[in-house]
Parts: C-alpha cells; sequence; structure tokens
C-alpha cells in the first residue's frame, strides 16, 4: 500500500529537526509550503496525494504550482522558499529511499534582486538606544535598553538575543550564542552590554530558575520577536525613524559601524556568524554607496547643472 504524502510529511519534519537540526522557524515556514503544495496536488490531480502520485509528478506540475502560488500574490523570494522546501522534501524522500524524482530540481529558482541593508546612522542608533530606556515601568525601560544594546552592541539577531538565559547574567568577557544552523559563535561583550543587562537583571521583578528566558515581557512571560518588533516601531514613530528601523536593522547597524571605523571584514563575520564572507562583503558597498553620494554632492563636477 502506497503511503500517504502527509505521513512522509511528517517525516521528513521530524528529519529536519533531529538531524539537520533545523529552527522552528525553518520548521514552521517549510512545513506551511509543503503543505500548500500537497493541497494543490489535491485539486490539481483530483486525489489525495501520495508517494506514487509523487514518484510520477513531472516539472510542469511543479510549475503549475509556482503559476498557482504567483497568482495568489506570493513574490519571489516567497517562490524562491517555496521551492527550497519542496526540493528539500524529495531530497529526503530520495536519501530514505522511498523515490527518486528530479522535476522539483528542473525548475529554475526565480532571481531576486539583491538589496543592501539598511543600517542606522551612529547618531540614530545612539538616540535609539536611549529613547529606549525611557518607560514608565523602570524594569521595563531597562529590559528595552538592554536588548537593543545587546543586539546592537554585540550584533545578535532578535532570536539569538532573546534565547538568553538567567544563568548567563553576569556576563562574561565573551557570549555563546547558537545562531542559523545550530552554528555557535563567541561574540565579546562589551562593558556597556555587560551593564545594562545586569541593570535590568537586578530590576527584574519576577523570580525564576538559570534555564528560564532572562527576557521577560509585562506578564512575566518569555518576551517574544513580535514584542521586540513593536518596541522598535513605537521608537521610530518617537523619534521619527523611517521603516527600516527594526530590531534587524541593529545588526546591521552593529557590522556597517564596525567596518566603517576600520574593522576587519573576515573578523566582522566571525561576530555575525555568516557562512559565505560574500554575504558580509554587502556591509561595504554600503559605505562605498554613501562615499559615492558624498562625492557627487561635494565635487563640483558632480552638481547638477
Amino acid at each position: 500500500m502506497a503511503r500517504s504524502a502527509e505521513g512522509l510529511k511528517q517525516a521528513w519534519l521530524a528529519a529536519l529537526a533531529h538531524e539537520r537540526r533545523a529552527s522552528p522557524h525553518t520548521l514552521r515556514a517549510y512545513g506551511d509550503d509543503l503543505q500548500r503544495f500537497l493541497s494543490f496536488l489535491n485539486e490539481h490531480k483530483g486525489r489525495t496525494p501520495d508517494e506514487r502520485m509523487l514518484a510520477k509528478l513531472v516539472p510542469a506540475d511543479i510549475r503549475a504550482f509556482v503559476t498557482r502560488r504567483r497568482r495568489e500574490g506570493l513574490g519571489a523570494r516567497g517562490v524562491q522558499r517555496a521551492l527550497a522546501a519542496v526540493r528539500s522534501f524529495f531530497r529526503h524522500l530520495a536519501r530514505e529511499g522511498i523515490l527518486d524524482n528530479a522535476a522539483p530540481r528542473a525548475i529554475r529558482t526565480p532571481r531576486i534582486a539583491r538589496t543592501l541593508p539598511r543600517p542606522l546612522s551612529e547618531a540614530d542608533a545612539a538616540r535609539t538606544l536611549e529613547e529606549a530606556g525611557e518607560h514608565d515601568v523602570e524594569w521595563l525601560g531597562a529590559r528595552d535598553a538592554a536588548l537593543l544594546t545587546l543586539l546592537y552592541g554585540a550584533g545578535l539577531r532578535i532570536s539569538e538575543g532573546l534565547s538568553l538565559k538567567r544563568g548567563d547574567v553576569p556576563l562574561g568577557p565573551s557570549l555563546s550564542v547558537l545562531g542559523k544552523g545550530r552554528k555557535e559563535r563567541s561574540i565579546p561583550v562589551l562593558p556597556v552590554v555587560r551593564e545594562a543587562v545586569e541593570r535590568y537583571a537586578a530590576l527584574l521583578p519576577f523570580s525564576g530558575a538559570r534555564g528560564d528566558a532572562l527576557f521577560l515581557s509585562r506578564r512575566g512571560k518569555p518576551m517574544s520577536a513580535r514584542e521586540a518588533q513593536a518596541l522598535m516601531q513605537r521608537l521610530r514613530g518617537r523619534l521619527g525613524l523611517g521603516e527600516r528601523a527594526t530590531p534587524h536593522a541593529l545588526r546591521h547597524s552593529f557590522a556597517t559601524h564596525i567596518l566603517a571605523n576600520g574593522g576587519d571584514l573576515r573578523a566582522v563575520q566571525e561576530l555575525l556568524g555568516h557562512a559565505s564572507l560574500s554575504t558580509t562583503q554587502t556591509y561595504t558597498e554600503i559605505d562605498a554607496r554613501k562615499m559615492l553620494e558624498v562625492y557627487g554632492h561635494a565635487h563640483p563636477r558632480g552638481k547638477p547643472a
């Protein structure tokens, strides 16, 4: 009897979680994308998909799925991720000896125009950290200032910052972080970061064990990424910053400001946890573009007639 596609999907997700150590975010996103693909096949083929159907799919079936998602408003980046999920699923089936179908590999991935990160200026970053501490509730102001100082001062992703535990305080001279792909890296901790985090921990009104989350919501629950994004949204309004002033923009600012002040590119790569140096090099392009803009405005020949 042919195995159901749903059962094969669950086995694939379990393998991603335990063998590939995929993050909860990746599991949720890939699971959603593959579920849409299987639902499409149900409608497209007129029956519930199983391993026999999956083995007989042709590139035209995959293209039909992409076309449907495009019509539903999915952009190039979303299509790229959906195809990545489908390909990952079929690679798993091939590795397990269940079936080997090259149809997903035959589909060209859409090109995505590369956009440069948009960091805050050094002045705006400083204003943001200062304003974050202004709160009617003292411990919440200390929390907001500590979290954003950590993101900017250590170049952490928001998920990495929120993963800190009570037992991590007091911070030492360096901090070990488990980043994307479950890769661990060590980051130097600046005194200003250490002081901000320790002040928050001292004011925290909720008790907890060493393994409990350090950053908490107003009600004492682990702080979510959505709350951190809402914090930056409030700060944008108060400071008149652009929409790109997000928690992740503080990580961009960390890298850009270090390189602008003479930092080494490979050292920044290690600090950010980038697998490829080319990813880190985008930050040098930001500085070069800014320099060209200044040059164009300042040089006599660069001014409009």
